[in-house]
C-alpha cells in the first residue's frame, strides 16, 4: 500500500485485452506468470458492462456492472485474489467520455429514446433536442439502418414487438436495435378489440395528468399488463393479434402506413446510417453512431458512472485508472480534479492524451502523465537514421508518381471530415455561433453559412487536437498561442471571407468577447461555444490525420504512428535526452509505451522498418524490382492497374516489416503459414484503403478496386510453382529483419530504463510484429511464454554470458527479447527508488562514431545504472569497428571501480576518463551497466 495521500506508482504494467475469449479467469491464470516476468501490475482493458460480443470493451453499456461475457462476479473475485496472491496490482483502463447504444443493451439510452427530453437520463448524453432539423424537434437520430427507412420498413425489418416480461412495446430493427415506443402511444397498439385492452389503453392516454410521476405509473401499467398477459390467454392472444394488425406485409407499402404514422410519432427518428453525416444531433465518440457522447461534467451522471470503480478502490482491487479520450470531456481538468477529490484512496491516473510536436501535458492537471504514445514515438525516431531522408522523399516521389505535402493533406483531409461525416456538428456550431452573434448589434450580421465557413477552416487549421478553455477564467498563454495560429492561417487560406468574421470568431474562440464586463454577450453563451468547439476539433484532427491523412501519405510508415508525426523523419539524440530529462523532471511516473491496442504497427514492425532509414538507396532498387516482377506477373506492364503506386508502395513496406520470423531465413516456405500471413496482411490493406478514402471507404466500399488489390497481395505470396518475387524479396528481407532485431532490443532496452513507468503490451515480451488492429488483438499464447520465460530463466543463472550470445545468434525465437525483458524488470523492482525518481544525466560520446551512440546513467541515493545503445545497425554492419570513439565516464563512476553489464555480465572498470564501447557492444547492442555489487541484488 502507499503512504496515506502519496498514489501508488505501479513499477511495470503489463496489458491485458479482454474480450469473450480471454476473460477473468484467464487473466487469473496468467498471475503466476506475470509475476515471474517481473510487472508489479495488470493494466486491464476496459472491463465493465459492454455490447455483448464487444472486443474492446470501449462500448460500454453500464458503469455498475462488470462485463457478463468475461466471467461471473466470482470469477472476478479470484482474479483479483490470484493478483495479490502473486504480489500483483490493477490498472483499469475508464471510459468516461462515451458509452455503447444501439443493440438493446444500454437501459439509459432506451430510457432516452422511450420518454424523450422527458427522460431523468436525457441530460446525460450530449443531445441537441432543439435541432434546426424541425423533423429531429424533440427526437433523436437513430442512424443505424443499412437502407433508405421505407425500404427497411416494407421489407419487414422494422417490426413492432411486445415484451411479455416488462410490458413494453417496441420497434425492432433487424431483429437487434431495440427502439422503444412511448407509453403515451400504447393505446394506439393495444385498440379497442378487448375491453380490457381498451381499458388499459386509455389509462395510458391518460398517463400526462400523473405528472411528474409519469413514467412511473406507467411502469405500475405494464406491471399489470405483464400480469394480464401472463394469466390470461384470451389478452395473450389480443396483445398478439394487436401486433399483428400494425405489423404490415413485407413488400406491401400500404399495409405499413398504421406502424409508419406511430413510428413518426416517437422520440426517436430511424434513418439510414449515411443520414448521420448531416443530420446526426448527440455527440459521438469520433464519427462512430454506436457510441454516444456523456456529459460526465454532470455531477450527478459522475457519482453514478464512477460507483463500481470507486468501490474496487476502496477494496484494494485498483491502484490506478487509465482516462481513454480524455480530450472527448468538456472540461477534461474539471473531470480528473473531481476524480482526485471524490475518489476513496490516492490512486495512479493517466490520460490518453496525444500531444503534438510543440505542446507539453498541462501542468494543472492532477495526473501522473500520459499513456505513451509521444514517448513511442520518440524512441522511434533516435532508431530512424536523419541521412536516409532525402532518399526516402525522392523514391516515395518517384514511385507513386506525384508530390505530397503532409501539412497540406493534413488540412485536406480535415476539410474532408467536416464536409462529410461531421457535417452535422460543424452545422450546430455554426448555428451557436450566428445566435452569439445575433446578441450584439456589431455582430449581429454574420451569417450561419459565413461562421460556418470561417470556423470550419480555423478547425482545418488547428495545431493541436484541442484547447482547454474551461468556466474558470481566461485561456492560457498555450491555448492562446494555437488559437491565434489557427486564425492566422485560417485567414491567409481564406482571403475570400470578410476578415471580420475571423476576428469576430478568434474573439468568441478565446472568449475575449466577454472580457470585460457590459460586452452585450452572454458569458455563458460565449464560453459554452468555446468548450463545444474543442471537443468538435479534437475528433476531425483525430480522423483527419490518424485515420485519413496518415493513410494518405506512405513515404515511411514506420512514422505514420498515433501521436506520431510523418514529415519529421527522425529525432537527434539531444532531442531524445533533452525529452528524458524533462519526463524525469515533470512527469517522472507517465507510461511508457511501445505497442498498444492502437498502435497501427507493432513495436518490432517499426523497429524493423527503421532499418530501411540507413539503407534508402538499396530500398528503393528493391521497391522497383518487386514492382516490375510483380506487375508483369498480373500483366500490367504499364503499372496503371489497382492498386495504385502509393497503395502498393504501402504494401511493400508492411510486408517487410511484419514478414513473420518463422519465415524468415529458412530453405522453404511453409504454403500455410504463409497463406495465414497473407490473409493478415489482406485485412490491413483493406483497412488502409478504407482509410485512406481515396479509392474505397467504410461507408461506400469499392468492391472492384478492393478486389483487385487483394489479388495483388494474394500474387506476390503465391507459394505455387517459381515466384520470382521470393527470389529478390526473401534474401533482402533476411537481412533487414536481422538487423532490425538490434534495433529491437534497444528500443526495448531504452523503455525499460529511461524515467517513466513502462507498460508490455500482451504479447510483446517476444517478437510484435502485428498490424493495425484488429490484427494486433490476436490472441496471444502464453504457453509458449511461460515455457520461454523457465527455460530463459534458467540458462541465465547457469551461464549468463554464452546464453545471451547464443540467444542473440539465434533470434528468430524471440528468447532475446524475452531475457533482456524479464532482466531489466527484475531488477527494476529490486531497485524501485533508482527507476521511480532516480536522475537522468546524458554521457557524451566522441569520435567518428558519436552520433551512433546513445548513453546516460541515472542516479538515487547511492543506486546507479548506465546504459549505452547503439543506433544504426546497418552502418555498423558495414563497418563494425568503434575505433576512436568512446563514452566519457559519469561523475558517479569512482577512479578504479568495477560496473556490470546485467545482460552479458561483462565487467569494466574505470581505468581512464573514458571507455570504449568495443567490447562492451560486440554481442548486443545495448548494454545496461550497474555498480559490481549491485549486480548481485
Amino acid at each position: 500500500m502507499a503512504e496515506a495521500g502519496v498514489p501508488p506508482v505501479p513499477g511495470a504494467t503489463y496489458r491485458l485485452q479482454f474480450h469473450k475469449g480471454f476473460g477473468f479467469r484467464d487473466a487469473a491464470a496468467l498471475a503466476p506468470y506475470l509475476a515471474r516476468l517481473g510487472v508489479s501490475h495488470v493494466y486491464a482493458s476496459p472491463y465493465l458492462a459492454a455490447r455483448p460480443g464487444s472486443t474492446h470493451g470501449y462500448d460500454i453499456v453500464d458503469h455498475g456492472r462488470l462485463n457478463p461475457e468475461l466471467g461471473a462476479e466470482t470469477d472476478f473475485r479470484a482474479m483479483v485474489a490470484a493478483f495479490r496472491e502473486n504480489g500483483l496490482g490493477q490498472v483499469l483502463d475508464f471510459v468516461p467520455n462515451h458509452m455503447g447504444v444501439g443493440g438493446a443493451d444500454n437501459p439509459w439510452w432506451l430510457d432516452v429514446l422511450e420518454w424523450g427530453p422527458d427522460s431523468a437520463y436525457a441530460g446525460w448524453f450530449d443531445i441537441d433536442w432543439q435541432s434546426d432539423r424541425r423533423y429531429l424537434r424533440g427526437k433523436v437520430l437513430i442512424p443505424f439502418l443499412g437502407d433508405q427507412y421505407g425500404a427497411v420498413l416494407q421489407a419487414g425489418q422494422l417490426a413492432l414487438r411486445f415484451d411479455p416480461e416488462a410490458g413494453g412495446f417496441a420497434i425492432w430493427a433487424y431483429g437487434t436495435h431495440k427502439l422503444p415506443i412511448c407509453p403515451l402511444h400504447y393505446q394506439r397498439v393495444l385498440g379497442d378489440l378487448h375491453p380490457d385492452l381498451e381499458r388499459l389503453g386509455d389509462t395510458f392516454s391518460g398517463l400526462p395528468h400523473w405528472r411528474p410521476r409519469i413514467a412511473q405509473h406507467a411502469r405500475e401499467l405494464q406491471s399489470h399488463l405483464v400480469g394480464l398477459a401472463r394469466d390470461r390467454e384470451d389478452v395473450r392472444d389480443a396483445v398478439e393479434a394487436a401486433v399483428a394488425r400494425l405489423n404490415g406485409e413485407p413488400g406491401k407499402g400500404e399495409t405499413w402506413r398504421e406502424l409508419d404514422s406511430l413510428i413518426q410519432d416517437q422520440h426517436w427518428r430511424a434513418a439510414h446510417f449515411r443520414v448521420a453525416a448531416d443530420d446526426i444531433n448527440y455527440r459521438r465518440f469520433f464519427n462512430i453512431n454506436e457510441l454516444a457522447g456523456l456529459r460526465m461534467e454532470l455531477p450527478e451522471l459522475f457519482d453514478r458512472a464512477h460507483q463500481l470503480v470507486f468501490s474496487l478502490m476502496q477494496e484494494g482491487a485498483l491502484d490506478g485508472l487509465r482516462i481513454d479520450h480524455v480530450d472527448g470531456l468538456l472540461d477534461p481538468k474539471g473531470y480528473l480534479l473531481r476524480l482526485r477529490e471524490q475518489a476513496p484512496r490516492p490512486f495512479y491516473l493517466v490520460v490518453e492524451k496525444i500531444l503534438s510536436r510543440h505542446e507539453g501535458l498541462r501542468d494543472d492537471w492532477p495526473v501522473q502523465g500520459t499513456t505513451g504514445y509521444e514517448f513511442a514515438n520518440l524512441l522511434l525516431g533516435l532508431l530512424v537514421d536523419p541521412a536516409g531522408e532525402p532518399g526516402f522523399t525522392r523514391t516515395y516521389a518517384e514511385f507513386t508518381r506525384r508530390h505530397q505535402d503532409f501539412a497540406h493533406g493534413v488540412r485536406d483531409s480535415k476539410l474532408r471530415i467536416m464536409r462529410s461525416e461531421m457535417a452535422s456538428e460543424l452545422n450546430t456550431l455554426a448555428g451557436e455561433a450566428a445566435e452569439v452573434a445575433r446578441q450584439n448589434p456589431s455582430t449581429a450580421d454574420f451569417t450561419h453559412n459565413i461562421l460556418q465557413q470561417g470556423l470550419k477552416e480555423i478547425v482545418a487549421c488547428f495545431p493541436v487536437y484541442r484547447t482547454y478553455v474551461d468556466l474558470l477564467g481566461a485561456p492560457t498563454e498555450d491555448d492562446r498561442r494555437d488559437i491565434d495560429w489557427a486564425v492566422a492561417q485560417a485567414r491567409r487560406n481564406r482571403a475570400d471571407l470578410d476578415p471580420s468574421v475571423f476576428d469576430f470568431l478568434h474573439r468568441l474562440l478565446t472568449t475575449d468577447l466577454v472580457a470585460q464586463p457590459r460586452s452585450g454577450f452572454s458569458r455563458h453563451a460565449v464560453t459554452r461555444f468555446a468548450m463545444r468547439l474543442q471537443q468538435y476539433s479534437g475528433p476531425v484532427m483525430a480522423k483527419g490525420l490518424e485515420d485519413t491523412a496518415f493513410y494518405r501519405y506512405n513515404r515511411f510508415v514506420a512514422l505514420n504512428e498515433v501521436g506520431g508525426h510523418p514529415d519529421h523523419f527522425a529525432v537527434p539524440i539531444a532531442a531524445f535526452h533533452a525529452a528524458n530529462a524533462e519526463r524525469a523532471r515533470r512527469w517522472p511516473h507517465a507510461m511508457l509505451t511501445t505497442s498498444t491496442h492502437d498502435t497501427k504497427r507493432g513495436e518490432d514492425t517499426r523497429a524493423r522498418l527503421a532499418v530501411l532509414s540507413e539503407l534508402p538507396d538499396e530500398w528503393a532498387r528493391q521497391v522497383d524490382h518487386w514492382s516490375r516482377i510483380l506487375r508483369a506477373r498480373c500483366g500490367d506492364v504499364e503499372g496503371d492497374a489497382p492498386p495504385d503506386r502509393d497503395d502498393e508502395y504501402l504494401f511493400y513496406q508492411l510486408l517487410i516489416g511484419a514478414w513473420p520470423m518463422e519465415l524468415t531465413g529458412i530453405a522453404r516456405l511453409d504454403p500455410q503459414a504463409v497463406g495465414a500471413f497473407s490473409e493478415r496482411l489482406q485485412g490491413a490493406m483493406v483497412k488502409s484503403l478504407r482509410e485512406a478514402k481515396r479509392h474505397s471507404t467504410w461507408a461506400t466500399p469499392n468492391r472492384a478496386y478492393e478486389a483487385s488489390t487483394m489479388s495483388f497481395v494474394r500474387a506476390a505470396l503465391d507459394t505455387a510453382g517459381g515466384n520470382a518475387f521470393f527470389g529478390q524479396f526473401l534474401p533482402f528481407q533476411k537481412r533487414v529483419a536481422r538487423l532490425g532485431v538490434r534495433n529491437s532490443l534497444v528500443q526495448t532496452v531504452l523503455k525499460l530504463t529511461v524515467p517513466g513507468m513502462p507498460d508490455t503490451y500482451q504479447g510483446a515480451e517476444l517478437w510484435d510484429f502485428n498490424l493495425v488492429d484488429p490484427d494486433n488483438r490476436r490472441p496471444v499464447d502464453y504457453a509458449v511464454r511461460e515455457h520461454l520465460l523457465t527455460e530463459v530463466t534458467a540458462a541465465l543463472q547457469a551461464d549468463p554470458g554464452p546464453t545471451a550470445r547464443a540467444m542473440m545468434e539465434n533470434w528468430r525465437d524471440g528468447r532475446i527479447k524475452l531475457a533482456v525483458t524479464s532482466a531489466l524488470l527484475a531488477y527494476r523492482r529490486a531497485h524501485p527508488g533508482l527507476f521511480a525518481n532516480g536522475s537522468y544525466e546524458p554521457l557524451a560520446a566522441i569520435g567518428p562514431k558519436a552520433d551512433h551512440l546513445c548513453a546516460f546513467t541515472r542516479r538515487h541515493e547511492g543506486d546507479a545504472l548506465l546504459v549505452v545503445a547503439a543506433r544504426f545497425p546497418a552502418q555498423h554492419d558495414a563497418n563494425p569497428t568503434w575505433e576512436g570513439t568512446a563514452i566519457a565516464w559519469p561523475s558517479v563512476a569512482d577512479t578504479g571501480a568495477g560496473w556490470v553489464d546485467l545482460l552479458s555480465k561483462k565487467v569494466v572498470w574505470r581505468l581512464a576518463e573514458t571507455f570504449s564501447p568495443d567490447a562492451l557492444l560486440s554481442d548486443l547492442p545495448v548494454a545496461v551497466l550497474v555498480p559490481n555489487d549491485a549486480a548481485r541484488s
